[in-house]
């Protein structure tokens, strides 16, 4: 984990593309997309059916580590409104023990809009939590601190002539765009103009990509 200031609180940026809010035992996660695999099978594409497994297991293993008592997805958590019923015995129980030893919500977004609650936690379409807002996608207007996800940032560097790609965060003074979290998750350029209309503000602040090592958090300016 490595410190990160936003929104006048102290964050912990993690590599896995999570946020930890150290005041509240909080864990935060964007994009899980879990049975997106299962969604593709049914329209005859298909894929290795493990990606809700591995994305929850990936998640258990940053809520032990960090001893994280709250957690927070912010929306798109299934890739389509019938993904909950589609976990695999595995997966769902990786999940129920998550939700059922945690304080869980679930943000809706785009994909599961209409979220039916049969894995546990609590259902909300946005909140505000200590002053920061929590949604699935930036509201450009907003003025309050706002952490979203939707977008699943990506910086791609050339790095001695190949080109690289890494899962960032997107940030400005007063937003922060989440990575997608999934294990089964694209990308889109941190520069994409979508993302720019997204974070651009009034006063005219630049934003950045912030990728998260082990060790230590890597600033990319972004060109407005």
């Amino acid at each position: 984990m490595v410190p990160l200031s936003f929104g006048g609180h102290d964050w912990r940026a993690l590599a896995q593309g999570a946020l930890f809010w150290p005041a509240r035992r909080a864990l935060l996660v964007a994009d899980l997309h879990l049975e997106k695999a299962s969604w593709f099978a049914r329209a005859g594409q298909m894929l290795p059916p493990y990606d809700s497994i591995r994305t929850l297991a990936d998640l258990t293993a940053l809520v032990d580590a960090s001893a994280a008592e709250e957690v927070w997805c912010l929306g798109d958590s299934f890739h389509d409104i019938e993904g909950c019923d589609r976990l695999p015995p595995q997966a769902r129980d990786l999940l129920t023990a998550l939700t059922a030893r945690t304080r869980w919500t679930w943000i809706t977004g785009n994909h599961d809009r209409v979220l039916v609650d049969r894995c546990g936690g609590a259902v909300c379409d946005e909140a505000l939590v200590d002053g920061v807002v929590l949604r699935h996608e930036a509201q450009p207007g907003e003025t309050r601190p706002e952490l979203s996800g939707h977008f699943h940032p990506k910086l791609r560097v050339r790095v001695r002539g190949k080109l690289v790609a890494r899962r960032c965060f997107v940030a400005t003074p007063r937003k922060l765009i989440f990575p997608a979290f999934g294990a089964l998750t694209g990308g889109l350029d941190a520069t994409h103009p979508e993302i720019v209309r997204a974070t651009r503000q009034s006063g005219g602040e630049r934003a950045e990509a912030l990728v998260a090592l082990d060790d230590r958090l890597l600033r990319f300016p972004l060109a407005a």
